[in-house]
Formats: C-alpha cells, sequence, structure tokens
C-alpha cells in the first residue's frame, strides 16, 4: 500500500488559487533568484502550455513575479507583485507562447542581475506544489529544490567529480543525491549536488580553491 503524508492530501502552505499555477511559480522563480545569487534588475518570463493559457486567471505571473522578489508561495504580498517589482526597481516582462512543451505547466526564466550577469532557467510545476528545475543556461538539469543543492558547472574532466566528493566528506556534508550532466565529453557539465545540510559560502571556498576545474558554483 502507497503512503501519503498530510502534505499530499491538503497541500503546501501558499496564496491561492492553485498549487500548480500559484505555488509552484513561486518555487521555480524563488530558486533563480538564489541561482543568479543577487539582486534581480531584469526578468522575462516565456510561459507555456497550461501556464500560459490559464496563468493569468490563477495568478502564475504575479506568483513568479513574487519568488524573484523572495517571497515564498504563502507570502500575502503575492497579489501586489506588480507594484512591489515596481518598487524595487525590477523590470517584469512576460511572453505567452504557443510553443509546444514537454510539460504543461512550464516556464523559461531569463534573469539579469544588478551587476548584469544573465542566467536563464527552466522549471516545470509537476503537482501539489512540487517543482523540477530542468535547464540552467541551455544545460540539462533536475533539481527539485527539495534538498539543499549545490549546483557545480565544470569542465568535463577526470578528477572533478571525486576530488568535490572527498571535499564534501571532509567537511562532514552528507550526499543525499548527486546527479551530473555535459554537453558532451570533454565540454561544460553540471553536478547537482543535493545534501542533507547546506554548504555553507566558507565550505564552496574550500571546494574551489581545492578543484581547479570548477568554472561557477551556485547553492540553493
Amino acid at each position: 500500500m502507497e503512503d501519503f503524508s498530510v502534505f499530499d492530501i491538503i497541500g503546501p502552505r501558499m496564496t491561492g488559487p492553485s498549487s500548480s499555477h500559484t505555488a509552484g511559480a513561486v518555487r521555480i522563480a524563488y530558486i533563480a533568484r538564489k541561482l543568479i545569487g543577487a539582486e534581480v534588475s531584469r526578468v522575462h518570463f516565456t510561459l507555456y502550455g497550461s501556464f500560459a493559457e490559464t496563468g493569468r486567471g490563477h495568478g502564475t505571473d504575479k506568483a513568479l513575479i513574487g519568488g524573484i522578489l523572495g517571497f515564498s508561495p504563502d507570502d500575502e504580498r503575492i497579489p501586489h507583485a506588480y507594484e512591489l517589482a515596481m518598487d524595487q526597481g525590477v523590470q517584469v516582462a512576460f511572453t505567452y507562447s504557443d510553443a509546444p512543451a514537454d510539460h504543461p505547466n512550464t516556464v523559461k526564466i531569463e534573469l539579469v542581475d544588478v551587476n548584469d550577469r544573465k542566467m536563464e532557467v527552466v522549471g516545470r510545476s509537476v503537482g501539489g506544489g512540487n517543482i523540477l528545475i530542468t535547464e540552467i543556461n541551455e544545460q540539462a538539469v533536475e533539481l527539485s529544490g527539495e534538498y539543499p543543492t549545490l549546483i557545480i558547472s565544470h569542465r568535463d574532466e577526470p578528477g572533478v567529480i571525486a576530488v568535490v566528493s572527498q571535499v564534501l566528506a571532509q567537511l562532514k556534508v552528507n550526499i543525499a543525491f548527486m546527479r551530473v550532466f555535459r554537453h558532451g565529453r570533454g565540454r561544460n557539465a553540471y553536478m547537482c549536488i543535493e545534501t542533507d545540510t547546506p554548504v555553507t559560502k566558507e565550505m564552496q571556498a574550500i571546494i574551489r580553491q581545492l578543484c581547479s576545474g570548477i568554472t561557477d558554483m551556485f547553492a540553493v
């Protein structure tokens, strides 16, 4: 018999009306904000499938802006997200696309931070407030946001994964899940490492120091 939690039955705490179109949208955008690692100055959302068709009525647009502003799914400020973004100087734009998508609740988020750094994140809201980040800067990944996660961009060469794993073990950080994605042999790759405890900035500095193959690092 399959086990269910109370969360599965009643859904997440959130500002409604829909866990998929609202809570999930907030979480996708919030992770995008965390990934870029600085205050966002401009953001362009492209909505696909059901997000594009019914997103306005379900408040998906406001939920996405709320996530970019750092709100949680139950934040009472979400209905006022447009005004708050304007107050904070965050430029917001939307495209409602009729192009096919692999999942009906899909959004592409193109961000520019205050340092003019750019990032592109694609995510899906898969039901009950749960999400899956499927692309970062056009590289396929799988990130659920359920655990503290370290994302490492690196050159696809022998030893990088082993060194990172060894350093995390020395720092007493337990790896719950690890997935590696790459464009191709010897090209750029991503490690998505979900851990039982957060990897602090001090720990990240140690990893960078000991592993020369790393090109970038994000913590969620």
